[in-house]
């Protein structure tokens, strides 16, 4: 029955989309919806990549993470570094709607970015993006606008990673107008500078947005951009049926693939099978996320007094007692890259397998850890609770089963993302498995998860040591690259040293598109990039 569904609704998008030779419509799907297309509100990747097509920001990450213009032509930092003075383009315009007299979209200004960020800020709008600014900017005076294409933003103190701040979808620029015509309603009524217009929504059924035929950008030969005419997007909730659909040519991409199927299409090596060749495009990058295992470091904590946990070398254990190569070859088809650096993962301008070392498998150490602990083979040592999801049973029970042979006994209980996710901020899960995917292009955003003056988040292992704090002080007030990427891997050097964390695998992207489909990139931020898609 549950088959004859899925086909039922294959052959509905099937007969449902047909395609105009004559337009070129990029369709994709979102399995998890969309909640709201406010760009305060752009928390996660389904959010980000929808209104990305509607925004800009001032400044935005190329293809390589590299911060480039965007809304802002060029800008300026003070000698104190608190300072930053952006020089705005002055051929910008909000798309047409009715919140504008005559219906036609007014010019972008600086006061339109002062008011959004202060938005952001506003506890009135209840962003769960005010953590960018907060305790970093003054929302009285901390944005300015100089005249209409300059725009200054204050800081109460040096941060270097702001610029990779601003970059993120919090911060785009958005007209006054439309939150105040349409108050929470804003979710559903989108008005940008971006590339793409906003036409429908039926929520839980598609998403339209149309081409903005003046957009401010062009490309190398002067050709306006976007190219595509439209964008669809439907709300499948199921992957297998996303997959089905995109075999079928009714979708232009798909992210990631439904377990069941990788083993069809790709290799162990993560290579796509030669049944495929030609048929679909597989494309792969290094993605921003580091999946771990963290644990509880605050003895204060609930279930973390009198744990073996809190012995640095039973930490240490864990890490040497497992086979990462062989947990990414045979459960991730290669997809990712095993974590036997740091934290920080590789894609990172900072990442150097050469100044930070990592945990190899080597079980003959981890027992050596164990006996050293007072445990020989893991005599009197007490059972260690996993909490894991259940996407990721099968990674939380293949590092248990190796563990166990070490000597160290892990006992995996699986529950709900959402519950997890909650008792993980309270401190409520001595040991658990989590991801942290990188808010910017900076190790900062992941080495901030150990500064001991955070709190959780984005610090869920309440992890203290003084020298890394002191390291991550002085890089946050370093304004030369190579300074700071020398105090970003020795404060990772300290953090896998001290192990509160199981780095599992660094991150990749997993994209397959039709070969159809020209100009479509990734990055590491895995962010949706239409500009210069064409489909031939």
């Amino acid at each position: 029955m549950k088959y004859s569904l899925v086909l039922f609704a294959v052959l509905w998008m099937s007969c449902g989309q047909s395609r105009h030779d004559h337009k070129m419509v990029f369709r994709y799907n979102q399995q998890e919806g969309i909640p709201t297309l406010d760009p305060a509100f752009a928390k996660n990747q389904a959010i980000i990549w929808a209104v990305r097509q509607m925004y800009n920001t001032l400044v935005e990450p190329d293809s390589m993470l590299n911060l480039r213009p965007s809304l802002a032509k060029s800008w300026e930092v003070s000698d104190d570094r608190l300072t930053y003075t952006f020089h705005l383009r002055t051929d910008v315009y909000f798309h047409d709607q009715e919140i504008f007299p005559g219906g036609k979209g007014r010019k972008m200004v600086a006061a339109d970015v002062a008011y959004s960020f202060r938005r952001v800020m506003d506890p009135a709008t209840a962003s769960p993006g005010a953590w960018i600014f907060n305790g970093r900017v003054d929302p009285g005076n901390g944005f300015r606008a100089l005249d209409d294409s300059t725009f200054q933003l204050v800081l109460l103190a040096p941060f270097h990673p702001i610029i990779g701040i601003l970059s993120m979808q919090y911060c785009s620029v958005i007209p006054h107008e439309a939150p105040e015509r349409y108050g929470k309603d804003f979710r559903k009524h989108p008005c940008g500078t971006g590339p793409f217009v906003f036409h429908y929504w039926d929520e839980g059924q598609a998403l339209i947005l149309h081409k903005n035929k003046h957009y401010f950008e062009k490309d190398g030969a002067g050709q306006s951009l976007p190219y595509l005419d439209a964008v669809k997007v439907s709300f499948i909730d199921s992957k297998g049926t996303e997959f089905l659909l995109f075999r079928q040519g009714q979708l232009d991409f798909i992210n990631d693939i439904e377990s069941s199927f990788k083993d069809e299409v790709l290799t162990k090596q993560g290579q796509l099978k030669k049944a495929w060749d030609g048929k679909i495009v597989l494309m792969k990058a290094p993605y921003l996320n580091v999946e771990y295992f963290g644990i509880v470091m605050d003895p204060e904590k609930p279930g973390v007094q009198g744990s073996p946990l809190q012995d640095i070398r039973i930490r240490q254990a864990i890490n040497y007692g497992f086979d990462r190569v062989k947990m990414m070859t045979y459960l991730r088809n290669s997809i990712g890259i095993p974590a036997t650096s740091g934290f920080v993962p590789a894609g990172l301008p900072s990442f150097d397998t050469a100044n930070v070392k990592g945990y190899t498998y080597n079980p003959g150490l981890s027992r050596q850890l164990l006996k050293e602990a007072g445990y020989p083979d893991g005599k009197g040592l007490s059972p260690i609770k996993l909490v894991s999801i259940p996407i990721y049973s099968d990674l939380a029970d293949y590092v248990a089963h190796q563990l166990q042979e070490a000597g160290i006994p892990v006992r995996v209980e699986i529950i709900q993302r959402g519950t997890l996710m909650d008792q993980v901020a309270k401190s409520a899960v001595p040991f658990f498995r989590a991801s942290w995917i990188a808010d910017y292009p900076d190790a900062e955003s992941y080495l901030a998860m150990f500064y001991s003056k955070n709190p959780a988040p984005p610090n869920y292992t309440r992890y203290s040591n003084p020298a890394f704090d002191q390291l991550y002080e002085k890089a946050l007030r370093e304004v030369r690259d190579s300074v700071r990427y020398r105090y970003y891997q020795q404060m990772d050097q300290i953090v896998i040293r001290d192990a509160p964390v199981v780095p599992l695998f660094y991150d990749m992207s997993v994209r397959f598109r039709q070969p159809n489909v020209k100009g479509f990139t990734s990055n590491g931020l895995n962010l949706l990039e239409l500009r210069r898609v064409k489909i031939e």
